[in-house]
């Protein structure tokens, strides 16, 4: 795979609950940057693992069962040199966070496939999931300069 952009030590993807778009964001990352590259994820309120990341991201071998949402405020550690907000919330809070540290902040926003959930059937929600989930791996791609290797 062909990098073309540098990329980052340490990368924090922030949505609202941890639940759905950050731990997507997360394993594409790892998935595609291996150990070169920190990846983390939490959210702004505490939430639960999703079970239709399992599934949407099986889909594309890679497995983030063993995910347990975490919230920002619980992080142990904060030095990344790069912070990725998937919703306004998590924007917002990033942004209060990193006032005075010397850390990039990206806005990337992403529907919440989980309001699908009891709104249409089964495949409908997949459908929702996947959705966010190929946006998620064409922007990390783009963004991270990965260059051929799977897509979506």
């Amino acid at each position: 795979m062909t990098r073309t952009v540098d990329l980052p030590s340490a990368v924090l993807f922030a949505c609202t609950m941890n639940a759905v778009r950050s731990p997507m964001a997360a394993a594409i990352l790892k998935h595609l940057a291996g150990n070169r590259v920190y990846v983390a994820s939490a959210g702004v309120r505490e939430g639960e693992h999703d079970p239709f990341i399992d599934v949407v991201m099986e889909e594309i071998a890679i497995d983030v069962s063993r995910h347990r949402p975490q919230v920002i405020a619980d992080l142990h550690d904060t030095s990344f040199d790069l912070i990725v907000t998937l919703s306004p919330e998590a924007h917002h809070q990033a942004l209060e966070l990193t006032r005075t540290m010397a850390v990039e902040v990206e806005y990337w926003p992403m529907f919440d496939a989980s309001v699908m959930v009891g709104q249409g059937n089964r495949d409908q929600v997949l459908a929702s999931y996947r959705k966010v989930r190929n946006q998620l791996f064409a922007k990390i791609k783009q963004r991270f300069g990965f260059a051929g290797g799977p897509s979506l």
